[in-house]
């Protein structure tokens, strides 16, 4: 197989490259380092520099006869989307719509990283209502363009390559990093809402399943279903975080459990997550430096 990779150099297409490299697939990936590292590439992939919301980004050289395009790239996170919603708009839609027409162009498969983020609401944040329209976007041109798509919805990613210490970073990225560096963890609001944190294996695990089973025109929730609230999170790292103002946009809750029992992803994709949170962070303080 022969896979693009857009956001390559970012967390989750770190991990998801490897597991390509890893299977002998022919890898490829398009960045612009926004908020993607160098220190994430693996060897055996083959990295371009460009900016899909830009017009030219296709002008970089990309490869002939891709089977599969993941487009990973985005802008991400909500409260950053408050300060900035032109940009998350341009990139979340107006680069999904350049893959989309790349992807028709070239008659390769999509998979589009969605976010779970739209169940509590597309209007909540500009990144939501940003990646709900690229969802939209999917879903009509596979309607009416043929387009050989399926999205791929995120809860809550953690694991290797996760930002630490940045505006983007997630909770259990930003915590590590603030107890490396002795500072204080916060939670916002009381602590008691919910998030079904899925660790980016199982994550890559189940994009490469969709491949697999060529099950396209589908809507997958790659979460794992058992959520813990923000405050068993600081039990689990043995912490004391400061409790501040709860932030706008947020969801309250978050779990894919709250959908249909026959949702797609466990009847088409047979997927169930392994890693649970709770060992991963023992397996952290168990190794983490003094």
């Amino acid at each position: 197989m022969k896979a693009l990779i857009t956001g390559g150099a970012g967390f989750v297409g770190a991990n998801l490259i490897k597991r390509l490299v890893g299977l002998a697939h022919f890898t490829h990936s398009i960045d612009n380092y926004s908020t993607g590292l160098t220190k994430n590439h693996q060897a055996g992939c083959e990295y371009i520099y460009g900016d899909i919301s830009e017009n030219d980004w296709n002008q970089r050289h990309l490869p002939v006869g891709i089977d599969v395009v993941f487009h990973l790239a985005a802008m991400a996170r909500i409260q950053p989307s408050f300060s900035n919603p032109s940009k998350y708009f341009t990139v979340n839609t107006t680069g999904t719509l350049n893959i989309i027409n790349w992807c028709l162009d070239h008659d390769s498969a999509m998979i589009y990283a969605g976010t779970s983020s739209k169940h509590a609401g597309r209007l909540e944040n500009p990144y939501t209502f940003s990646k709900d329209v690229g969802e939209d976007l999917v879903k009509l041109y596979q309607k009416h363009f043929n387009l050989k798509a399926s999205i791929a919805r995120f809860y809550n990613v953690y694991g290797p390559h996760q930002l630490l210490g940045s505006e983007h970073s997630t909770l259990i990225g930003a915590w590590m990093n603030n107890i490396e560096n002795q500072k204080e963890c916060v939670v916002y609001g009381d602590g008691e809402q919910t998030r079904d944190f899925t660790h980016v294996d199982d994550v890559t695990k189940a994009l490469l399943l969709i491949v697999e089973k060529e099950a396209y025109g589908h809507s997958f929730e790659l979460g794992r279903g058992d959520p813990y609230s923000i405050n068993e999170v600081a039990r689990m790292f043995d912490v004391c975080p400061t409790y501040l103002e709860g932030k706008r946009g947020e969801a309250r809750h978050s779990n894919r459990n709250i959908l249909k029992k026959d949702d797609p992803t466990r009847k088409i994709l047979g997927w169930q997550p392994e890693i649970n949170l709770v060992d991963y962070i023992n397996n952290y303080k168990s190794n983490k430096p003094e």
